[in-house]
């Protein structure tokens, strides 16, 4: 796996990971659906959907650098990820959240084959 690949993976699964966790909050919700308040399921699975996203990035950037680099690149990542959330959201919630729709497939179907040549 290339650096390049890599960090194209883990941002974008770290920015779908954000963008859930955002949505599961109230005021986030609102300005997303006009919605008062998330229903308790639904918060619960963008919650869900955010940590495992989240933590799905963390396997592109260990496989790329290895555990020490590739752990504090995830963090990076991370912050990355959060980034373009935060500025976004209060301006273009329904942006953010195709944006993050997207992020999340790519991000999983680029993570599939990684994951197949982990089980070879």
């Amino acid at each position: 796996m290339t650096t390049v690949w890599a960090s194209l993976l883990g941002l974008a699964l770290a920015y779908a990971g954000m963008s859930c966790l955002s949505f599961a909050m109230d005021r986030h919700h609102e300005q997303l659906t006009r919605g008062r308040e998330v229903p308790a399921r639904r918060r619960t699975g963008l919650r869900v959907i955010g940590v495992v996203l989240l933590a799905a990035a963390v396997v592109p950037c260990v496989m790329a650098w290895g555990a020490t680099v590739g752990s504090v690149a995830w963090l990076g990542f991370l912050s990355a990820g959060a980034l373009p959330v935060a500025l976004l959201l209060p301006y273009r919630p329904r942006a953010v959240a195709w944006g993050a729709g997207a992020a999340a497939v790519a991000g999983g179907a680029g993570l599939v084959p990684v994951l197949a040549g982990l089980l070879r």
